[in-house]
């Protein structure tokens, strides 16, 4: 099987290279913070010294680290230390631009490169069912697939360099948008004295079904599996749904596109964490907008 390193050992990174240790790969790991490599090490993780070792002893190279700067400083660390040909694989959630030069990087050292970054939460990330939103060129992509198949329950390949991140802006954008729009409707439903399951129970079926409804539902009860059954302790806290709509509204200025809905939904979320929130569920919404409401 091929040796993989797994750079980035977080709540989604640590999952992941359990999940490829599990389906029989090598994983060489490496984090900044030693609780994240002792996870590591007992998901089966050999723990290297440095980012550049592991690199230096790996097929395929997988990033998973907070922005692109990171990205970058890693991929300028790492990349001349690499194998003849190895893959790199970043599965960061980072603006399309830094994406981009990443894969310059890559290339630049003569390596194969994907920007793959998932969706699917940490629940995902450890049931090896993340969808992975694949952007490079065609034979890079033929080449991380079967190792991002342990990960996965879906994988799509968008286009080009940047297309991935690109992906993953824009579904995040609409997730952001819904959760709002579904969390006014059951603010609105407890004005009217429409109990939470009898509103489910119709926009569910109707009009108005969406993921943020039926997978995520943000009041207790109708799905039991959501947050909202767990004091909204996150699956996708408030935080990185604010990250990924500052890096929506970055991308439609860069664009000259209009995404009205997409900025008021940054400026709701920033808001949130303002007032707190940044460690929530981004399913915790409909809290501040219950407070909005009776502030209103």
């Amino acid at each position: 099987m091929t040796t993989v390193a797994f750079i980035g050992l977080g709540h989604m990174g640590n999952p992941m290279a359990a999940n490829l240790v599990k389906s029989g790969h090598t994983v060489l790991g490496f984090d900044l913070l030693p609780d994240n490599l002792e996870t590591a090490r007992a998901n089966g993780v050999t723990i290297a010294a440095s980012a550049a070792a592991a690199a230096a002893g790996a097929d395929v190279v997988i990033t998973m680290l907070p922005a692109g700067k990171h990205v970058l400083s890693v991929y300028e660390e790492i990349a001349g230390k690499a194998k003849p040909g190895a893959l790199f694989i970043d599965s960061s959630t980072i603006d399309v631009d830094s994406a981009r030069k990443a894969h310059d990087v890559a290339k630049a050292h003569g390596l194969l490169s994907v920007d793959a970054p998932v969706s699917g939460g940490i629940g995902g990330a450890a049931a090896g069912t993340l969808t992975f939103m694949v952007g490079g060129a065609a034979d890079a992509f033929a080449v991380a697939e079967p190792v991002l198949k342990p990960m996965a329950g879906r994988i799509v390949h968008c286009g080009e360099p940047g297309a991935g991140q690109a992906a993953k802006i824009c579904n995040n954008m609409i997730l952001g948008i819904s959760m709002i729009g579904v969390s006014e409707a059951f603010t609105l439903a407890e004005k009217l004295g429409l109990s939470h399951q009898a509103l489910f129970d119709v926009a569910s079926t109707s009009s108005g079904q969406c993921w943020s409804l039926t997978t995520y539902c943000p009041v207790p009860g109708p799905v039991p599996t959501s947050p909202a059954n767990n004091s909204y302790k996150p699956g996708f806290a408030a935080a990185l749904m604010l990250k990924d709509l500052k890096l929506s509204q970055e991308a439609a200025r860069s664009v000259g596109a209009a995404t009205p809905l997409g900025q008021h939904a940054e400026e709701i979320y920033a808001a949130f964490g303002a007032a707190g929130n940044e460690g929530s569920d981004f399913s915790g919404i409909i809290n501040y907008l219950r407070d909005a409401t009776r502030e209103g």
